[in-house]
């Protein structure tokens, strides 16, 4: 991934995204997708701040 700051970073947040994506699959409020996203970081060990 040439031309990227983060590329490893980069890689492990898209995945987790798609993890998240995977399993809830659409239609749900954003607020569940950022709740879900945040415990997938946490499991991936992927430090984050959650938007207040």
């Amino acid at each position: 991934m040439k031309g990227f700051l983060f590329p490893e970073e980069g890689f492990k947040i898209v995945g987790a995204a798609m993890e998240v994506y995977n399993q809830l699959g659409h239609g749900f409020l954003e607020a569940v997708y950022q709740e879900a996203l945040a415990i997938e970081m946490r499991i991936r060990d992927i430090p984050f701040q959650k938007h207040p």
